[in-house]
């Protein structure tokens, strides 16, 4: 799934696009804007190349950080689960902030940490608060679209291939966490409430998945909009696999336990990932070298 690559040829005609109606007249023809200045065109992107790898990588710490993260909470209860993703998470984008370029291990402590807090936004409504799945869906559902909205107004583009600022990151990380969160209580929804079940579940997200390949592919699906379709949707694919591996046969799962699922699922993680690593395939083009000065911070 290599669709998320750039969204020049849609540049020119993106500057008449205004207001939150333009984010969608954006996202459905592929005019997106581009505020950069020639200074922005070559600093350091943050974030990798979208490759099969990217995907592989993605849907299994997506099934970790669930599985992690019930098996913390069922371990040590609420306190300990909650000082552990804040840690977790603080520690992991202090590291992604401080680098000045993308950092294959980095980048992706930082997602399997978010992978983590995510599960525990989530659940944390559902558990200690008491609101239903619909209602925790339809919440973080929301906040991905005031965050989409408020990128889009504030920097004119939602193209991953320009997080080049400060700014554009905060937005890039906290649209990943509202994803999270949201798939989270996704596939909880689809598995407790409608009754579909874990297995049942990860089938169903599984075929919506490829819906944004195949509009992509064969029907012209704006890449930006793809991305962030399939990016969304991977999240609950992963959590349903992990519970439906993790969960106790009574629930529908296979029983294996939710400490053995997260460091079976670590596997495909470290695997994808020092794979990455090590060929470079990831690695965005056109940055500047380590030495070429601070990152640029937006206008």
């Amino acid at each position: 799934m290599t669709f998320a690559r750039g969204d020049q040829r849609s540049r020119k005609r993106g500057a008449n696009h205004a207001g939150a109606c333009g984010i969608l007249a954006a996202m459905a023809t592929g005019e997106v804007r581009s505020r950069t200045n020639s200074q922005l065109r070559v600093a350091v992107t943050k974030v990798p190349l979208i490759t099969a790898w990217f995907w592989i990588a993605k849907v299994a710490s997506t099934g970790m950080g669930e599985a992690l993260a019930d098996y913390v909470y069922l371990r040590f209860g609420t306190a300990v689960t909650v000082a552990f993703g804040a840690i977790l998470l603080a520690g992991a984008l202090a590291l992604q902030f401080a680098v000045r370029r993308y950092r294959t291990w980095v980048y992706w402590f930082a997602v399997a940490a978010v992978a983590v807090t995510g599960t525990e936004a989530a659940d944390g409504l559902h558990i200690v608060i008491g609101l239903p799945y619909w209602q925790t869906t339809c919440l973080y559902a929301f906040c991905l679209a005031v965050i989409f909205v408020a990128w889009y107004l504030t920097e004119g583009t939602l193209s991953i291939h320009s997080i080049t600022t400060w700014r554009r990151e905060l937005f890039y990380w906290a649209t990943v966490m509202a994803t999270f969160a949201l798939g989270t209580a996704l596939g909880d929804l689809t598995a407790v409430t409608l009754h579909i079940g874990f297995f049942g579940s990860a089938v169903l997200f599984l075929a919506v998945i490829a819906i944004p390949l195949v509009a992509h592919w064969k029907l012209g699906m704006n890449s930006v909009l793809a991305f962030w379709f399939a990016y969304t949707i991977t999240r609950p694919l992963g959590a349903s696999i992990a519970d439906w591996l993790g969960v106790p046969h009574a629930l529908g799962g296979l029983d294996w336990g939710r400490g053995v699922v997260a460091i079976v699922l670590l596997v495909p993680v470290v695997a994808a990932v020092a794979y990455m690593a090590i060929t470079g395939v990831d690695r965005p083009g056109g940055s500047l070298p380590e030495q070429a000065g601070p990152r640029h911070r937006a206008a």
